[in-house]
This record gives C-alpha cells, sequence and structure tokens, in this order.
C-alpha cells in the first residue's frame, strides 16, 4: 500500500511540473537552466579577471540579468537576428557563440570574431546573425528593424530580436526604428530591460511613462511589462512574441523588470544607489528562483546540480585558457575587414535591391 502511495505520489509530481511549466519539456527547462548557469559562472569570472587586470578596458556585467537575454535567444532559430548591447553575454551563449570566442573577444585576442578591434562585451557572430553592437545607444533596435524588414521582403520566416535598456527608449533612433516597424508590421521583438538605472540616472528620470511598454501603444503594437527575473515568464512571453513575429502579425515591445547587482561597468561603484535597494533585487535572483522552481518539480537535483557546475567550469577554464594563449592583432589588422568586397554589386535604380544568398 505505502509503494502505491508514493507512485501516486510520484505521478502527481509530473503531472504538476508539466502542467506549471507553460509547455515547456524537462529537458527544454534543463537547457535553459545550463545556460543560465553558464551566463552567471562566466559573468562573475570576467568580473574577478578584470580585477586582477587580466584584459585591459573594462567589464559589462549582466549578473542579475540573464533571464531577460538567455531565454529569448534560446528559442530563437540560427538565421534569426539578434541585435544585442554591451551587457548581452547570456544572448551570446544561449544563440550558440562558442565561449572561446566570446573569451578572446574580452581579452581583444586576433582569435576572436572581430580581431581584438572593438571594446570588451561587443560579442558577435556572423554564421550565427548576432551583428558585433557598437557603443552607440539603442542602434541596434535600428539594426534589428532593418533585419526584420529584409526578412518580410524575402518572404522568410524568420524574426529579429533586440536588447536595450529603459534608457534607450530617450534615443530618437529607437523611436524611428519601432515607429518603422509598426507602419511595416514587422517580425521584430524589442526587449526592454528595464534595470531602473541608465547608468547613474533613474528611469524616473527617463520617461514621464511609469511603463515603458507603453510606448508602443504610439506604434500600433502590443507593448507588454512582465517580471524579467520570473524565467517562465519570460519564456513564455518571448515564445508568443517570436510566434506572432513569425506568423506575420507584426512586432512586440517586451519590457522585462530586472536589476543588475553591480555598477554600470566594473569601474562604476553604483554608489547612487541604495544597499536596501540591491538587496531586496538580490533576493530576486532569476537562477536561483529558477533553481528552487525546478528542485520543488523534481527537475533538478543536488547531484546533476554539481554535475553541471563541474562541467561548465571546466569549459570556463578551457576558454579562458585558449583566450590568454592567444596572440594580440597585429597593428596592420585594423586595415582589414573594412569594406565589404561585393557590396558595389547590388544596383540602386528606384530602390534599394535585396538579394538572396542564392542569387
Amino acid at each position: 500500500m505505502a509503494q502505491k502511495t508514493q507512485t501516486k505520489k510520484k505521478s502527481a509530481k509530473k503531472k504538476k511540473a508539466s502542467k506549471v511549466s507553460h509547455d515547456f519539456s524537462e529537458k527544454q527547462l534543463m537547457e535553459v537552466y545550463r545556460l543560465l548557469m553558464t551566463t552567471r559562472l562566466m559573468d562573475e569570472q570576467f568580473r574577478k579577471l578584470f580585477r586582477k587586470a587580466r584584459f585591459a578596458g573594462t567589464y559589462f556585467s549582466a549578473v542579475g540579468q540573464e533571464a531577460t537575454t538567455v531565454c529569448p535567444c534560446y528559442l530563437l532559430e540560427k538565421d534569426d537576428f539578434v541585435g544585442p548591447s554591451h551587457r548581452e553575454l547570456g544572448a551570446a551563449i544561449a544563440k550558440g557563440i562558442p565561449l572561446q570566442e566570446i573569451t578572446a573577444q574580452v581579452y581583444a585576442r586576433r582569435t576572436s570574431v572581430d580581431k581584438g578591434k572593438t571594446h570588451p562585451c561587443h560579442y558577435g557572430k556572423k554564421e550565427l546573425n548576432v551583428i558585433n553592437p557598437a557603443s552607440t545607444v539603442a542602434s541596434q533596435a535600428v539594426l534589428a528593424t532593418g533585419a526584420s524588414l529584409a526578412y518580410k521582403i524575402r518572404g522568410e520566416k524568420h524574426v529579429s530580436v533586440s536588447f536595450f535598456g529603459e534608457g534607450s527608449t530617450s534615443r530618437g533612433g529607437w523611436h524611428e526604428a519601432l515607429n518603422f516597424a509598426g507602419v511595416h508590421k514587422l517580425p521584430a521583438i524589442y526587449i526592454c530591460q528595464n534595470n531602473l538605472w541608465a547608468e547613474s540616472v533613474p528611469a524616473s528620470l527617463q520617461a514621464g511613462v511609469k511603463q515603458f511598454a507603453d510606448r508602443a501603444k504610439a506604434y500600433g503594437f502590443p507593448g507588454i511589462t512582465i517580471d524579467g527575473n520570473d524565467v517562465l515568464e519570460v519564456l513564455k512571453a518571448s515564445k508568443e512574441a517570436i510566434e506572432r513575429a513569425r506568423a506575420g502579425e507584426g512586432p512586440t515591445l517586451i519590457e522585462m523588470m530586472t536589476y543588475r547587482w553591480y555598477g554600470h561597468s566594473e569601474i562604476d561603484p553604483a554608489d547612487y544607489r541604495s544597499q536596501d535597494e540591491c538587496d531586496a533585487w538580490m533576493k530576486q535572483c532569476p537562477l536561483h528562483r529558477f533553481e528552487k522552481y525546478l528542485t520543488d518539480e523534481g527537475i533538478l537535483t543536488k547531484a546533476k546540480r554539481e554535475g553541471i557546475v563541474s562541467e561548465i567550469e571546466s569549459e570556463i577554464k578551457d576558454a579562458i585558457d585558449f583566450a590568454e594563449n592567444s596572440p594580440y592583432a597585429d597593428p596592420e589588422e585594423a586595415l582589414t575587414d573594412v569594406y565589404s568586397v561585393d557590396y558595389g554589386q547590388n544596383k540602386f535604380n528606384t530602390g534599394i535591391s535585396l538579394r538572396s544568398d542564392s542569387e
């Protein structure tokens, strides 16, 4: 009798897990967990390495915001476009950029995708349609809008996703991009990571609206505000927005409420924020909340967690060794990759001719 009761309890637990997980399988949830853990451990390791002066420049940590980037990019296809900013380590990892290339980029080595030419944290990879970001605030939203226009013209069922903070929504180019996407019903998803601070300026001084998602109303498409530290909610909202865009129903603006634990960069003490505010948000850690959910549902065990962490730490060590043993680029490297060899082959008559790869 006792054995039958235990079997029923296990069966009920499995049913509960499948019901609560918003149509994501246990395998998918564990894949997301591994990506989140990889992002967190890699991020914290980069912070330590910067303090040891192992690489130059600075570093932009995204600890506390991992769900906002990992979850949407986990749901994308290879040919979908990603327009990141400087805090999108999770997007790079979830889209499939190897840790060795990511680390080489931070270290400004010749083995990085950009061959050591740009600032740390400008992750990208052409083959995965992740553009190397620039430091120009909100420019990635403009580029993602252009990519989504190309997809629509070519009749391709791909989407573009761009990431930015609430401060970016004060830039003129950002408004132009979203207005254009709304007019043409482009397959674009705009993700606003509202972490309450645009460097040292609070969100209350950025806009008169309390919810930045309300700005989508002016451009004729949906805007929603969600808990960006709730992994399941981010997965669900991202999935719906991506499916909507892929079906030709137009763009979505998703405001994800979240918080960066540390300063704007590693040279920012962030003394403009109160410790009480930081402590309150740290208790809402997306990784810890998701761990608790997976553990309560019987999906994650202590042994599984230890095994995953051990594997990731080994991968991170290999990536750091690769970067530190890679050479810096020669000065002449600055003269390469400046012009596109086939740019002049495009024909401009009454408009731009967008060519597919098969042409």
